[in-house]
């Protein structure tokens, strides 16, 4: 346990943050799985434009890493461009 006020203060902040990161994370991870399980190139350009929204609105706040989301997104973006491929 702190022995501190200051420390006490920091892990009630630490809990907090911690809900509120696992709680985009969670979200983000939902907009992934939405494009990945698109069955159709329509449905999977409409779900990857809320799921590279939410990536960059994450790197954003520093939730994830920039280039983390970068790597998210091209391969996203290449999943799609298979779908598209295949419906040709």
């Amino acid at each position: 346990m702190p022995q501190h006020k200051s420390c006490e203060k920091r892990m009630r902040t630490s809990a907090r943050e911690r809900a509120h990161n696992r709680h985009y994370r969670n979200v983000m991870k939902k907009a992934i799985r939405r494009v990945e399980n698109a069955s159709t190139a329509e449905e999977g350009r409409a779900a990857l434009r809320e799921a590279v929204s939410m990536l960059d609105r994450l790197a954003g706040k520093g939730i994830i890493h920039r280039n983390r989301a970068a790597s998210r997104k091209s391969r996203l973006h290449r999943r799609i461009a298979r779908l598209e491929e295949a419906a040709q």
